[in-house]
């Protein structure tokens, strides 16, 4: 079997069903017509269209073929670590992001964060607030606490582009995962004053600690989006024993 080529079939097929080619509900055209369309072998469409399945796009049916699964009805990605910069890039809305403040606090000052990156209380932290605007209008607040000595050149404009894209390029460190919690919350006095006036005046707010490959923590982040459009959409398939 070409390993390379059903990846090739499985991107391709992948790819015109996040840009909507083919809809949630729609079916892929048959096996039949895939294996002439990519003029490989019925095994290499099949390893192909199994991928698809195993990863949320499709979900094969007798009588029916594959048929569309994937339905992209979030902004926002919190079973994967990336950045906004990343996930902006996968979207269709053009986000700009404004940073509000950029301040060096003594860890001690916010102890939750301090005992998330379990730090010394005299811990020089980056305390960083950014707002993710649409059309004017703020949807996401990201409030981050980085470890100072890690990047001490931290800069607003290199927090206006991505903070990761700079911790791995430009410093040489590997970030490798994070634990999230997704709490709702109402509004502080703060949050009404970067998002405005809503309703309901909620929150929910994704909290992540980040760590670095040798298991360091260095971030702890909060993003906060209006309860009234957010959605956390997963999918999960079920194995049996057979």
């Amino acid at each position: 079997m070409n390993l390379n080529k059903y990846n090739q079939i499985y991107q391709s097929l992948s790819s015109d069903i996040v840009e909507g080619h083919y809809k949630a509900g729609e079916t892929l055209p048959s096996e039949h017509k895939l294996l002439r369309l990519f003029g490989v072998s019925r095994e290499t469409v099949r390893k192909a269209l199994s991928l698809l399945q195993e990863n949320g796009y499709i979900q094969k049916m007798k009588g029916k073929g594959s048929v569309v699964i994937y339905n992209p009805s979030t902004n926002l990605t919190v079973s994967h670590l990336t950045s906004f910069k990343e996930v902006q890039m996968q979207q269709t809305k053009d986000y700009t992001t404004q940073v509000y403040s950029l301040d060096e606090i003594p860890a001690g000052e916010v102890p939750h964060v301090q005992s998330a990156l379990d730090v010394e209380a005299g811990t020089l932290l980056w305390q960083l607030i950014r707002q993710r605007k649409y059309e004017g209008k703020t949807h996401i607040v990201d409030m981050d606490y980085l470890i100072h000595d890690m990047m001490p050149g931290l800069t607003e404009d290199i927090a206006r582009g991505s903070i990761y894209e700079y911790i791995e390029e430009r410093l040489g460190h590997s970030i490798s995962y994070s634990h999230k919690e997704i709490t709702f919350n109402p509004m502080t006095a703060l949050d009404i004053e970067l998002f405005g006036p809503v309703t309901p005046p909620y929150t929910a707010n994704v909290k992540s600690v980040v760590h670095l490959s040798d298991a360091t923590p260095f971030q702890y982040n909060v993003s906060k989006h209006l309860a009234s459009e957010f959605k956390f959409i997963d999918f999960s398939r079920r194995f049996t024993g057979e």
